[in-house]
């Protein structure tokens, strides 16, 4: 599904997480990511931060106390050949940046991980010319995952895997789909930095703010979207603006009760 922004976009705003502020973000490339001469510029991760077109986020409460508990059993275990992405009431599947996620994948390591019937190489985007990728459980929205390759052309190199929808997966760091910012700021440690809301509601990621979810295990870079509660104001959204950086402490930020609708693993 698309909500208006394209992936390019998302994969876009991603390294604005870490690279500085959100003028270097929007005018210059991040310089922990090089740029891959296999990839159209328009896919290029650049300093913006991941706001990219969230589908619609798995609904959860705001509270951090009830989101949190369904996640806290979850352990980043070896991938599984055949991975139980369950509902949020049990197990999930958790990727970790190495095994059949690590930067040297390809979709026939995903294939021999997953089974060759769960994994299809198939267009992700309606728009003619659109984005090829490989794609886990394609007709089970709370398994579907994306997986991005740096050279397409072999299907391989990890450029990118995005977890939408109403996926089930668990990012690194225990980041999934319908955390409440709350939630987000106790797995970083600390309040983070993001851009405000599009014509869509939808806010981007712009700096872990040097908290625990900046460096994860195996080399990997996190980057997310929020979107605000559908009954949000215009109003309360108008003034948190898609040109500022604003702190996931804020008050007015908050209100509008934005939760994780997008989340993306880059290298």
């Amino acid at each position: 599904m698309r909500e208006g922004w394209s992936r390019s976009a998302l994969a876009a705003c991603l390294l604005v997480a870490m690279a500085g502020s959100v003028a270097a973000q929007q005018r210059h490339q991040p310089q922990a990511f090089e740029h891959d001469p296999d990839l159209d510029e328009a896919d290029q991760l650049s300093p913006a931060q991941i706001d990219k077109q969230m589908p619609a986020a798995v609904a959860l409460p705001g509270s951090p106390s009830s989101s949190a508990n369904k996640h806290a059993a979850v352990h980043p275990d070896a991938v599984p050949a055949e991975p139980a992405a369950k509902g949020r009431a049990g197990k999930a599947s958790v990727i970790t940046c190495s095994g059949a996620f690590a930067k040297d994948s390809s979709h026939q390591k995903l294939a021999l991980a997953f089974a060759n019937r769960n994994v299809a190489y198939t267009k992700i985007d309606d728009a003619p010319g659109g984005r090829m990728a490989s794609v886990l459980y394609g007709r089970d929205p709370k398994r579907r995952l994306e997986v991005w390759w740096s050279d397409p052309t072999s299907r391989s190199k990890t450029h990118l895997i995005v977890i939408n929808g109403q996926s089930d997966w668990i990012a690194p760091g225990g980041l999934a789909l319908g955390l409440a910012v709350a939630d987000v700021e106790k797995l970083n440690g600390k309040p983070f930095k993001l851009l405000g809301f599009n014509k869509e509601g939808v806010a981007a990621l712009s700096d872990w703010n040097g908290g625990a979810l900046a460096a994860v295990p195996g080399g990997c870079k996190l980057g997310l979207s929020l979107r605000a509660d559908s009954h949000a104001a215009p109003a309360a959204l108008a003034a948190l603006s898609a040109s500022r950086e604003y702190t996931s402490a804020d008050a007015a930020l908050r209100a509008v009760i934005p939760t994780v609708s997008e989340i993306l693993v880059a290298y």
